[in-house]
């Protein structure tokens, strides 16, 4: 089957706009996620969290909502569309961080917390899905890229909004004067607060963008996706998409498609790669350096100081290097990319782990930490979400990306909590190591398994992944 043709016009500043609002449900995913690590020191001291487990469930509480949010989405995206899941995504994420800032007790603050993991597991199903439904093929890979852009500078905003916060309150403050702070009063609640102003925007913009044509068409309301289809590309290309969609969709059963289906044969293979790549995403190890950067670069000697300014840092760095997978992801594909960054996470682990050996410390540790994030942060972390969103056939779709994200969550919380142990069985050094022969086998994975998508529709990805 031939690809798109490349002489086809589009509107893209309608496009873009419409892919932006998506993104923002990343941009607050990435603020919700990181916020909490520099709100942590002052809600432990406002709820005395005074024990190692109710400090851990504090931290993870959100993950449980994560994964709810991720599982649920399939199920009701496929039911309800996209648009409805992007709305119920703002309104959770408005709602739960008004409500976690403020807070009366600990209780309240997890269940809070849980319903704002909800709203994180719904956009990232969700976000990239619908990017995805509604780019051409020959832009779709850096416009799903925006997501994981928007992701990250949640992120960084959220590290700036920790590190300056944390610059206000003096080293070696008594318990007692800590707790009656501004911080530890009022401080944190802002924190949290602060979402809702983005999240009221994303809330207006997901009430204004257009349903997934793609979605309208498998519902059998054809008529309502070609103008959209016409919007986004003219006259031409809404005929031939509109075309393309409804001939994928008349060659399928008609019947509500069910889980089942993502392990019947035809389904198994691509289903399998797609829960891979997302587990690969994580046990690739970046999020340790994320999670627990206090305590990588207080190992590596430096300073409260030292460590909140080398976190910014190394969020700077996760921002400028996604822009790198923005420009290639269209240009050299998403192959290319995922092997050079799967090669050179590796590479950086392998030479971290060597540092830790050796015993070195300070710049050597940061620049080698720099090096395994701008690897991921152009390979790993943006094309995981473009394939998780492009490879699956439009009829179990939702339910495709929807179970490989629950994965993805999963992996998760399997690496924030074996760090601590891996890292007191095998120290610093052996700890990388795993990871990098990790991203070795992932390697080998994407280099066998995986295929390239530059290009090409998403129906033409079905069909051919389905031979």
């Amino acid at each position: 089957m031939s690809q798109v043709p490349p002489t086809e016009t589009y509107n893209a500043r309608y496009v873009w706009l419409v892919c932006a609002v998506a993104a923002l449900g990343g941009l607050l995913f990435g603020y919700d996620w990181v916020v909490i690590g520099g709100a942590k020191p002052f809600y432990e001291s406002f709820f005395r969290l005074d024990s190692v487990r109710l400090v851990g469930w504090a931290n993870s509480c959100a993950l449980v909502g994560c994964l709810a949010g991720s599982i649920a989405s399939g199920a009701l995206s496929e039911r309800w569309g996209r648009k409805k899941l992007l709305i119920l995504a703002a309104s959770l994420f408005a709602v739960s961080s008004v409500l976690t800032g403020w807070a009366s007790t600990f209780s309240w603050f997890v269940a809070w917390r849980i319903l704002g993991g909800v709203a994180i597991g719904v956009a990232s199903n969700v976000s990239p899905m619908y990017i995805a439904e509604v780019s051409p093929a020959l832009w779709r890979g850096r416009l799903v890229s925006l997501n994981q852009l928007a992701i990250v500078s949640g992120v960084l905003a959220a590290q700036i909004v920790n590190w300056r916060i944390a610059d206000t309150v003096p080293d070696n403050l008594g318990a007692e004067l800590l707790r009656q702070s501004w911080n530890v009063q009022m401080g944190w609640r802002w924190m949290f607060t602060a979402v809702a102003a983005p999240a009221v925007v994303f809330f207006i913009g997901a009430w204004l963008v257009p349903e997934s044509p793609r979605w309208l068409v498998k519902r059998g309301r054809g008529e309502l996706a070609l103008p959209i289809l016409e919007r986004i590309g003219g006259k031409e290309y809404s005929l031939r998409a509109l075309q393309e969609i409804d001939a994928t969709v008349r060659s399928e059963s008609q019947v509500r498609p069910s889980w089942g289906e993502l392990f019947a044969p035809r389904a198994r293979r691509i289903v399998l790669i797609g829960m891979t790549l997302a587990v690969l995403q994580q046990w690739s190890g970046i999020n340790v350096i994320f999670n627990y950067a206090e305590e990588i670069y207080r190992g590596a000697g430096y300073g409260v100081s030292g460590m909140m300014f080398n976190i910014v840092i190394t969020g700077t760095i996760n921002l400028l290097f996604t822009f790198v997978a923005l420009g290639f992801v269209d240009r050299f594909g998403r192959r290319v990319l995922m092997l050079a960054g799967a090669g050179g996470i590796a590479l950086s682990h392998t030479l971290l782990g060597l540092a830790y050996y050796m015993g070195l410390k300070g710049l050597p540790v940061l620049l080698l930490t720099l090096l395994t994030i701008g690897c991921y942060s152009m390979s790993l972390a943006p094309i995981t979400w473009v394939l998780i969103s492009e490879i699956f056939p439009n009829r179990i779709r939702g339910m495709a990306v929807s179970i490989s994200v629950s994965a993805l969550w999963v992996a998760c919380f399997l690496l924030t909590f074996t760090f601590p142990l891996l890292h007191a069985a095998l120290g610093a050094s052996g700890t990388f190591w795993v990871y990098a022969a990790i991203c070795v086998a992932g390697f080998w994975f994407i280099q066998t398994f995986v295929p390239e998508t530059k290009g090409k529709t998403l129906e033409q990805i079905e069909s051919e992944l389905q031979r």
